[in-house]
């Protein structure tokens, strides 16, 4: 059974990986779970200096799912470089980083502070702030999608994934300014904006009061994108939002994604994304299939 998939000349012995934010840069996870089975790691955010994030409390749970607002605390570059990538590299499994910023110069600074590390993809969360335009997220805009794609390209050796924010009114639209960047793969869901309150404290259940929902909620919404968005581009997509189980992986898959992240999943059964993949490789088990290409909508 082959299970290997290409992402922008870069080939992963699977398509399983963990979603940014929800498995720090692997060392937590490491002595639960074996990572030489996973297709990528991909990392928490990484600025070019280090985010204290947003104050407490940042996290709350809801029906199905959970909200966040961590405000991607995060050591910064030189510190992932020294620490986390040599411990990464002990593994079999590729290496994507995730790269966060307020400004378009905080993002290429890290661009190419990476640029001759041992990192296989690099993943542009533009999920982020603004700070120039007021603070709307680069990703809402599709005009600023593709001149932050075109920058980062221009700067990086290697392939570059851009992850998409939900929070649009047609996800296609930043799906294409994307590719016309010059994105080599996307990435998509991030999370949904939510807000949730203490009806007996009466007070916003996060003190940033808004946050990032996650998990199963979030699924439908998440499978409709890829959808749409595999639809409207010609390069590949990787799918994310509530995956728990192999046959939410296969959903995803069926519905245009050439790979998927597991992440919400983590923190509720940090075993999580090998079973996801021992339920993919069930599924082709049970449905005679051969190669991952091989899934797809009748």
């Amino acid at each position: 059974m082959n299970l290997s998939v290409n992402l922008a000349g870069v080939e992963l012995k699977n398509p399983v990986m963990t979603a940014s934010g929800t498995f720090g840069s692997g060392m937590e996870y490491s002595e639960l779970v074996d990572l030489n089975r996973l297709g990528a790691v991909v990392t928490k955010g990484v600025a070019n200096v280090p985010w204290p994030g947003n104050p407490t409390p940042r996290i709350a749970e809801t029906a199905s799912g959970m909200l966040n607002a961590i405000g991607l605390q995060n050591p910064g570059v030189e510190v992932f470089c020294q620490r986390d990538l040599p411990f990464l590299k002990q593994f079999d499994t590729r290496v994507i980083v995730n790269v966060c910023g307020h400004t378009e110069e905080e993002y290429l600074a890290v661009v190419e502070r990476l640029g001759d590390e041992p990192v296989d993809l690099l993943e542009i969360n533009i999920s982020c702030p603004n700070v120039k335009e007021g603070g709307i997220a680069f990703g809402q805009n599709p005009g600023a999608v593709e001149r932050i794609t075109a920058a980062v390209k221009k700067k990086a050796k290697q392939p570059v994934i851009m992850k998409l924010s939900p929070n649009v009114t047609d996800i296609t639209e930043t799906a294409r300014a994307a590719e016309a960047g010059g994105a080599d793969v996307l990435s998509l869901i991030n999370t949904l904006t939510g807000m949730k309150i203490d009806v007996h404290r009466r007070t916003f259940a996060l003190a940033n009061q808004t946050g990032g929902l996650s998990g199963p909620a979030v699924k439908p919404v998440a499978v409709r994108m890829v959808y749409q968005t595999a639809r409207a581009v010609s390069i590949p997509i990787i799918g994310m939002g509530g995956i728990r189980t192999g046959e939410d992986a296969v959903e995803f898959l069926l519905a245009g994604a050439s790979a998927v992240s597991v992440g919400t999943a983590n923190f509720r059964n940090p075993a999580a994304t090998v079973e996801v993949l021992e339920g993919l490789e069930a599924y082709m088990k049970q449905y005679g299939m051969e190669r991952i290409s091989e899934i797809k909508l009748r």
